[in-house]
């Protein structure tokens, strides 16, 4: 798991991180390219996903920050009710990760790959509503942001498009939920991190060079948000969940 620091790989990691972090500022999905780097790298599955989510705090702290006066609750559901939910349940899912053996985690990857390729697709191909609707109720929206934040504790991937569904689904407009995803993204994921911060797991090299490359991307990507198609981004990170998941159960 590069003890000794080998140049040439981070740099080839920083770059990764580049086009993660313009992937995430354009389109959604940056971990479907920093995972992947990872295991290239040589890092386990439980390593790999443990660096790649404290690697990528960064970015989406840049995100929730950019965009919170414009998220917000739903009725009866506050976004502080919605934040604390995201914690909890990213608490639960990466205690539930860091206990989790090595080699269970390297057999359970490729199905939760295969899960959030489909959740990826579904999200960037669906049809998104015009209007705000009201069908989901706040004990049952609290509870399904719970469940969120576990699953993004533990693996992660798809949870942008799961939250933005909910929400919409819920009752905000499409703008509004893009914003509140991102702060309760960042939620879910700040206390992961803390928790994942002691783990020996841990690739700091590669998280440092990861990171890097992240903020580098969210500029990037700002300068590139109007000159390139969203659909052919989404559509590479489609192909490459396809591959990484083929892959990953033929490995």
């Amino acid at each position: 798991m590069l003890p000794i620091p080998d140049f040439t790989l981070l740099l080839l990691i920083t770059f990764a991180g580049l086009y993660a972090g313009t992937q995430n500022t354009l389109a959604g999905g940056g971990s479907f390219i920093t995972f992947p780097a990872l295991l290239l790298a040589g890092l386990n599955p439980l390593a790999a996903n443990i660096t790649s989510t404290i690697a990528l705090f960064p970015n989406q702290i840049t995100s929730a920050f950019a965009g919170r006066k414009l998220a917000g609750g739903v009725g009866e559901v506050s976004l502080s009710k919605l934040s604390v939910l995201s914690v909890v349940g990213g608490v639960i899912g990466a205690i539930l990760l860091l206990n989790t053996p090595a080699t269970f985690f390297a057999h359970l990857v490729p199905w939760l790959v295969m899960v959030a390729t489909a959740i990826f697709t579904w999200g960037s191909f669906r049809k998104k509503p015009l209007h705000a609707t009201k069908s989901m109720s706040a004990p049952l929206l609290s509870l399904v942001q719970l469940l969120i934040g576990i699953y993004g504790g533990y693996f992660g991937g798809g949870i942008g498009f799961l939250m933005l569904a909910v929400l919409t689904i819920a009752g905000q407009q499409v703008r509004m939920a893009a914003a509140t995803k991102n702060v309760l993204a960042m939620a879910m994921n700040a206390s992961a991190v803390v928790l994942f911060t002691f783990s020996s797991q841990v690739n700091w090299f590669a998280a440092l060079a990861l990171a890097i490359g992240g903020v580098g991307g969210a500029f990037t990507g700002n300068w590139l948000l109007h000159r390139v198609p969203e659909k052919l981004l989404r559509g590479f990170v489609v192909l490459v969940g396809i591959v990484l998941t083929v892959w990953l159960f033929l490995r």
